[in-house]
């Protein structure tokens, strides 16, 4: 049995992650991203070579998150709005929110403090909240309401 040993190849992968997430915050800053085939894209076009799948994990390790249906990095002060980092749709009548970890109890409390009148409950864990609409058509002015409310 013969044993190969290959050098360089981990230096240059990390270096290669290194540059891919450069170039990602790079191009976050400066353009809205909404998906993540169309950041996948916009790195090849730029001539750094990315699959979805590592564009995926760049995307978490870098905390990067999507507000308002672009991509973002999390507000400098760490509150990144008073916890609440994204809002998703989910099926016909549930709205997903993620918050930093440790706060989806809290940012449930406010948003049923505020009883708005298109959400029917919440139910929070760790870091999301699922938040149940009335009907459809109720999700989007419950997602522009909840953003009102932490954006004061």
């Amino acid at each position: 049995m013969q044993v190969v040993c290959i050098t360089g190849w981990v230096g240059e992968i990390i270096l290669n992650k290194r540059q891919r997430q450069q170039k990602i915050l790079s191009l976050i800053r400066g353009k809205p991203v909404g998906t993540q085939e169309g950041l996948r894209s916009l790195l090849e076009r730029s001539g750094v070579p990315a699959t979805q799948s590592s564009v995926s994990r760049d995307l978490e390790e870098l905390g990067i998150v999507k507000y308002r249906g672009r991509y973002t990095l999390p507000h400098s002060n760490g509150n990144a709005v008073r916890g609440l980092l994204s809002l998703d749709h989910a099926g016909e009548s549930l709205v997903i929110a993620r918050t930093e970890p440790g706060l989806a109890s809290a940012v449930a409390v406010e948003i049923d403090g505020a009883a708005i009148p298109e959400i029917v409950g919440t139910i929070a864990g760790e870091d999301t909240i699922f938040i149940a609409v009335a009907e459809q058509k109720a999700q989007r002015l419950a997602m522009k309401k909840i953003w009102e409310l932490f954006e004061k």
